[in-house]
This record gives structure tokens, C-alpha cells and sequence, in this order.
């Protein structure tokens, strides 16, 4: 049986919806409240990695494959280029052309709030990368060291 005990798995499937709208959450409204597109996409991996953690590698890779993982962490950063290079329509890098809307609102910033999913699909992605590379490279590692120590 692949992941770990019936107690985590179950705390698991509780907990994933409530750090994944947290993570939406956080990023949504990076712009009027402490966080953004870093802090939301940190806890949309952090969920994912738990996911991992609990069920195991097969279930999460069935959730956001590795492909996947690094096709999204392209995107977030061509995305978040392509915003950057469209402020030199308006006259710089970085001009936020976007017409903002009463202080405090959703739409209220601009470009920021599309900056701040750009980041957060970005990090998402990137941290589960490295997390998935990370573990398929440990595993090769201890493999050779037994294999040393075998010999």
C-alpha cells in the first residue's frame, strides 16, 4: 500500500481544500492584504507536497505530472515577462496599463493581481519540481550508495 496511515491520509483529504483556497486566497488578495503571487503559490505546493506525502508520488503525479509542473512554471514566467514587456506600450518596463477601479476592490491595482497569478503559478510549479527531482534524486543517490556498500 503506497503513502502513509489511514490517520494522515484522512487529515489529509480534510486539510488539502482549506490550504488550497487559502493558497487562491492568499494570491487573489495579495494586493490589498500581506501575501501575493509568492506566498499563495508557496501554499498551493505545499499542498500538493502533502498530497504526496500522504498518498504518494503515483496520486500526486496523477494530479500535476512533472510535464505538467514544468510546462506551468514556463507559463507563469513567459505570463509574468509578457505583462512586463506590454508597459513598454505605455511608455516603460513594468507600466501598469491596466485601468485601476476604486481603492480596496479586486480590480483595484491594475496589473498587479495578473502579476501576482503569474508568480503564483510560477512558484507553484517550480516548487514541485523541485520537490519531485528532489526525491527521484535521492532515491537514485541511495541507490548507488547501497550499491557501494554492497561491494
Amino acid at each position: 500500500m503506497e503513502g502513509m496511515t489511514f490517520i494522515v491520509k484522512t487529515i489529509t483529504r480534510l486539510l488539502i481544500a482549506v490550504i488550497f483556497s487559502f493558497g487562491i486566497y492568499i494570491t487573489v488578495y495579495g494586493h490589498l492584504t500581506p501575501g501575493g503571487g509568492f506566498a499563495g503559490g508557496i501554499m498551493l505546493a505545499c499542498g500538493l507536497i502533502l498530497l504526496t506525502l500522504a498518498f504518494g508520488k503515483k496520486t500526486a503525479l496523477g494530479k500535476l505530472s512533472d510535464f505538467w509542473a514544468s510546462l506551468l512554471d514556463n507559463l507563469g514566467a513567459f505570463t509574468f515577462w509578457s505583462i512586463a514587456m506590454l508597459g513598454y506600450v505605455g511608455g516603460y518596463f513594468f507600466f501598469n496599463f491596466l485601468e485601476k477601479s476604486d481603492p480596496f476592490q479586486i480590480f483595484s491595482s491594475g496589473t498587479v493581481l495578473v502579476n501576482n497569478l503569474a508568480i503564483a503559478i510560477k512558484v507553484f510549479a517550480s516548487i514541485f519540481a523541485v520537490f519531485l527531482a528532489l526525491t527521484i534524486f535521492g532515491r537514485f543517490v541511495s541507490g548507488l550508495i547501497s550499491t557501494e556498500d554492497e561491494e
